[in-house]
C-alpha cells in the first residue's frame, strides 16, 4: 500500500537513485530495530540507542585515527562500547529490576555527553576511514555491502530464534515469563542477555551508518531514538513482551525508511520523520494484539453474539486471553 501511494504522490521515492539510498539506510535501521525487538521481547524498552551510536561513531574516528590500518581496532571499540552500555542496562534492569524506560534513557544520556565531549577532544576528524567508506559504496551483485551484512545478520538472529534451545527458551520468557520461573529457567538473564545482545547490535548499526554517511556529526545517530521501536511496533510486536518476527521487523523498517524518503521527496522537514516516527509507536499500540483480542471478548459476550456462536466462542478466546493477563514478570 506504501508503495502504491509513494507512485501516486511522490514517484521520485521509487526511482533507482532512490532505492540507492532507501536501502541502506533501512539495513541500519532494520539491524538497530532487531536489537530493540530482543529487548521488547523481554517487556523492556531501550532508549540508549542513539547515544550508543553516536559515541560508538566517534570511537571509530577516535580510535583508528582516519586509519585504515587500525579501522578494525575502532570497528571493535564501537562493538565493544554497545555491549559494555547493553551490559549495564541489562545490570539495572535485569538484576536490579528498575524501571527500562528510566534507566536506559539515563544511561543513554551519560554516553551522549560522554560522546559529545570524545568527539570534541580526541576525535578531530569527522569523516570516516577512506576503507570503511570504500566497503559501504561497493555494490556485489548490485547491492551495497551493507545491505548484504544486514541480511546475514538478520538469518543469524532468526535461526537463532527459531532453531537453538537457547532461542526457543528466550522466546518463552518472554511470552510467559511467569511459568518460565516456575520451570526453573533464570529469566532475569535472559533480560541481562537482551541488553547486552542489543548493544551489540546498535554497535554495528552505528558501524553500518559511519559507513553510509562517510562522515560523524553531531547529529549522528539521533533518529534511531523512535525509528527502532516503531519498527518493532509496527511489526506487530507488543511493548507488554512476548513473541516477535525478524522478518516483519525487517519488513517494518523498509516501510519506514520509504515513508521517510517520500517525506524528504515531498520537502517535508526531518521533524516530521518524529513525527511520523511517534504516530507509529501510538497506533501499534492501539491496534495490538491483546487490544484485540479484549475486544473480540466483549463482543462475544454479547447476548445476541452468544446466540450467534455459541458459547464455545467466548470461551475459547476467555481461554486463549487468560495467560497474558495473568503473565506477571517475577
Amino acid at each position: 500500500m506504501l508503495v502504491a501511494v509513494a507512485a501516486i504522490i511522490a514517484p521520485e521515492s521509487l526511482q533507482s537513485t532512490s532505492w540507492a539510498f532507501v536501502l541502506p539506510y533501512m539495513t541500519v535501521l532494520a539491524v538497530a530495530a532487531l536489537g530493540q525487538m530482543l529487548v521488547i521481547m523481554q517487556a523492556g524498552i531501550d532508549l540508549s540507542t542513539p547515544g550508543v551510536m553516536f559515541l560508538g561513531g566517534n570511537l571509530i574516528l577516535g580510535v583508528s585515527h582516519h586509519s585504515d590500518s587500525r579501522l578494525a581496532l575502532g570497528i571493535l571499540a564501537c562493538i565493544g562500547l554497545g555491549m559494555l552500555v547493553g551490559l549495564a542496562n541489562g545490570l539495572l534492569v535485569g538484576v536490579l529490576r528498575l524501571n527500562p524506560l528510566i534507566v536506559t534513557l539515563a544511561v543513554g544520556s551519560i554516553v551522549l555527553a560522554f560522546g559529545a565531549r570524545y568527539a570534541r577532544e580526541v576525535a578531530f576528524e569527522s569523516a570516516a576511514p577512506p576503507a570503511l567508506k570504500s566497503w559501504a559504496v561497493s555494490k556485489p551483485l548490485g547491492l551495497s555491502w551493507v545491505f548484504w551484512v544486514g541480511v546475514m545478520l538478520t538469518i543469524f538472529v532468526a535461526l537463532c530464534l527459531r532453531y537453538t534451545a537457547a532461542g526457543r527458551r528466550f522466546q518463552g520468557v518472554g511470552a510467559n515469563p511467569r511459568a518460565a520461573w516456575m520451570a526453573g529457567i533464570h529469566v532475569r538473564a535472559h533480560v541481562f542477555f537482551a541488553y547486552t545482545a542489543a548493544g551489540a547490535l546498535y554497535g554495528t548499526a552505528a558501524v553500518l551508518l559511519a559507513g553510509v554517511r562517510g562522515s560523524i556529526d553531531f547529529a549522528f545517530g539521533a533518529v534511531y531514538l523512535l525509528a527502532p521501536i516503531a519498527a518493532v511496533v509496527i511489526a506487530g510486536a507488543s511493548l507488554a513482551g512476548g513473541l516477535a518476527s525478524v522478518t516483519s521487523t525487517w519488513v517494518a523498517a523498509l516501510a519506514l525508511t520509504l515513508l521517510t524518503q517520500v517525506l524528504r521527496v515531498l520537502g517535508l522537514s526531518q521533524a516530521m520523520q518524529f513525527v511520523v516516527f511517534g504516530a507509529a509507536i501510538l497506533a501499534g499500540m492501539i491496534v495490538s494484539g491483546d487490544r484485540i483480542a479484549a475486544a473480540l471478548a466483549k463482543v462475544l459476550q454479547h447476548p445476541m453474539a452468544r446466540a450467534l456462536f455459541g458459547p464455545e466462542g467466548s470461551l475459547a478466546l476467555d481461554e486463549r486471553r487468560e495467560p497474558a493477563e495473568t503473565t506477571g514478570r517475577e
